[in-house]
């Protein structure tokens, strides 16, 4: 849970904005522009709360030397795929002006909250930490030590033992005056809907919904989908022009926003991805094939990421046969999670693997790679209907 670096502030998240508008890599959108003004106003507001949440202003957090000011509400972002809820979370963590933040896929967020409750109750039951000690309370100390801006992509909730976790360890948070910015594919009155024991939900619920502003992104336009419809999906054969192609598709779907590579931790193992931004991770046929991948390590790409930009597929044959299986892994769990595939290839889907022992096993792919280019495909919502 380390913070970000900080990174070079040329211009306001409106700015930003503004300036993605008057390039024509963004169309103008009445309900972003309604989300961008919002968001802004929290920047502005940030800089002077900030006074108080930074080292020198401990004795204000904890009420002494003068009034507190209380933290401004965060803002939780809303809507259906494609709405341009991660551009816009994207901008404001880029542009605003807190040193103390972290931006992170809540999934992974709660996944180290569960591992480090695990380590500190192992801590406990070796008589290395208290007994009476709460968990929670500790681990919301150590999160605001290190970040007091919060920013979540794709918050949801679909776990008993998330949903148990979330209101003890958020309202801490709130109490020692985090603030969070957030996206979601639903409204936080649909959060955990339908789950197990959900009336010992609600709580949070109401707490989030009094620390945040709700804001729906709902255009009726799914600009992902948009833009994926003008690329060419897949691209053949390789060459300099085709890599050109790719380059343009990444940035298209990235909305020109500065990627970064990423780190996926699976079991304790590490997968570089070499660029990402906005969902989509740009790898190549050697990063994700030519290595001793699995399911597992191809499920947190899926899970992570909507859309995949991969360079350079071969020509497939018994040469290259464990390549082969892993991108069939590959294609199988990327075809399971509705994620979009783009690709530079040596050859069309049907003359990839035409020979060898596994050029049988490998028809399914050709099947799901032709697929994955119609437009009834690249429309489906990520994660099969999320």
């Amino acid at each position: 849970m380390k913070g970000d670096p900080q990174v070079s502030i040329t211009s306001t998240p409106r700015q930003a904005y503004d300036a993605l508008i008057d390039s024509g890599v963004v169309r103008p959108d009445p309900a972003q522009a309604h989300a961008i003004q919002r968001l802004q106003a929290l920047s502005e507001e940030l800089v002077e709360y900030g006074a108080q949440m930074g080292r020198k202003g401990w004795a204000a957090r904890l009420g002494l030397g003068g009034r507190r000011q209380p933290p401004p509400r965060g803002i939780y972002m809303w809507g259906g795929v494609g709405r341009g809820k991660t551009m816009l979370m994207d901008l404001f963590f880029e542009h605003t002006p807190v040193e103390a933040r972290k931006h992170v896929h809540f999934h992974a967020f709660m996944q180290e909250v569960h591992r480090r409750i695990h380590a500190f109750r192992e801590a406990q039951k070796a008589g290395k930490v208290g007994p009476e000690k709460d968990p929670l309370i500790a681990l919301s100390r150590v999160i605001v030590d290190q970040a007091w801006l919060l920013a979540f992509d794709e918050f949801h909730v679909t776990d008993i033992a998330d949903a148990m976790i979330l209101g003890r360890l958020f309202e801490t948070l709130f109490e020692q005056g985090v603030v969070v910015v957030a996206t979601s594919n639903r409204h936080p009155r649909d959060l955990y809907k339908d789950g197990l024991q959900r009336e010992r939900f609600l709580p949070f619920i109401d707490v989030f919904m009094d620390k945040m502003e709700v804001i729906e992104l709902d255009s009726g336009t799914d600009y992902r989908l948009q833009r994926l419809k003008e690329l060419d999906i897949y691209i053949t054969p390789n060459s300099a022009e085709a890599d050109r192609k790719l380059e343009k598709a990444f940035k298209d779907l990235t909305v020109g926003m500065e990627p970064r590579a990423v780190t996926l931790n699976v079991n304790g193992r590490s997968i570089d991805i070499p660029l990402a931004a906005e969902g989509v991770a740009f790898t190549t046929f050697s990063d994700l094939c030519a290595k001793p991948l699995g399911a597992g390590d191809y499920l947190a790409i899926a899970e992570k990421f909507h859309s995949v930009v991969m360079n350079g597929v071969p020509r497939l044959g018994p040469e290259k046969r464990d390549q082969a299986k892993r991108f069939v892994t590959l294609i199988d769990t990327l075809y399971d999670a509705k994620v979009n595939f783009v690709c530079t290839a040596d050859a069309p889907p049907t003359e990839l693997y035409t020979q060898g022992d596994g050029a049988f096993e490998f028809e399914r792919t050709v099947s799901r790679l032709i697929e994955m280019q119609s437009p009834e495909y690249i429309a489906l919502p990520h994660g099969g209907g999320d």
